[in-house]
């Protein structure tokens, strides 16, 4: 089983140490930026640690100066093939594994990189990191992000970077107080930390980790659950307005994007 679990090279390494399992998004080139390979490959990667009782905590986290610079501009320029938020968001470990993810946030996480943040039960951040949710800057709607993360953090900061984009970025320290992130940290004692977070929960009961932990979820989930149809129905309809192709491209070649003044009807 141990072999299932841990991955030596590509774009998402696995190791053990000792019964937490350590995730790294290894793209360091581009920030760790998500391919729809990347997200297979954490998908496997999930059901595997799902069918085995050796890891008692995940922690996830990335390669080099950045965490997660979220989707690739091959992901963004491609089709929406995803039937449901469910499927879309399925590279995240916490509705999959039955035991506590730690997310630690070593460089920038924007985007799809903010899931992971989201998703985690507990994050915690470099003096280095920084929080971006650059969506309606590259004319997308940032829908379901937001919904994952309100139970988290403060409703104002939130909506000012769901509307303000890649110009309303968070540092580490507004992070804490936003409560984005319960812990920051010098870069050199950030893994680190999160191993003796997850060696610290290894030594309770697992199996009343595994089910406060799934009070926990559920209750978050319940929070959002009304919402979270219509948020993903938003970012669908959106994908097949103008703006959705312009935003990636004018990112691709570095200039301003022209926006349409074209409405979506149907939205």
């Amino acid at each position: 089983m141990t072999a299932a679990l841990e991955r030596r090279d590509g774009d998402v390494l696995a190791s053990l140490d000792g019964t937490t399992l350590v995730v790294t998004l290894n793209r360091p080139q581009v920030l760790n930026a998500l391919t729809h390979a990347v997200m297979d490959d954490l998908r496997d990667l999930w059901r595997a640690v799902k069918g085995t009782r050796q890891v008692r905590c995940v922690v996830v986290t990335g390669a080099g100066k950045g965490f997660c610079s979220g989707a690739d501009t091959s992901v963004l320029g491609g089709a929406l093939e995803i039937e449901t938020a469910a499927d879309e968001l399925s590279f995240l470990p916490g509705p999959v594994v039955d035991v506590p993810v730690i997310t630690v946030v070593n460089g920038v996480a924007a985007g799809g990189g903010l899931h992971f943040v989201a998703d985690a039960d507990i994050a915690v951040a470099s003096t280095t990191a920084r929080f971006l949710d650059p969506h309606v800057s590259v004319g997308r709607v940032s829908g379901v992000g937001p919904l994952l993360l309100h139970p988290k953090m403060q409703w104002a900061t939130l909506t000012r970077m769901a509307l303000l984009g890649k110009h309303e970025p968070l540092d580490a320290e507004q992070a804490l107080a936003a409560g984005l992130v319960s812990e920051v940290v010098a870069p050199e004692h950030l893994l680190d930390r999160g191993l003796e977070l997850a060696a610290t929960i290894a030594r309770n009961s697992p199996e009343a980790v595994r089910l406060t932990r799934r009070s926990l979820r559920t209750f978050e989930r319940n929070l959002y659950a009304t919402s979270y149809d219509l948020a993903w129905e938003l970012v669908r309809r959106q994908h097949g307005h103008p703006d959705a192709a312009e935003g990636p491209r004018a990112f691709r070649e570095k200039r301003d994007p022209v926006w349409s003044t074209l409405p979506d009807q149907g939205v």
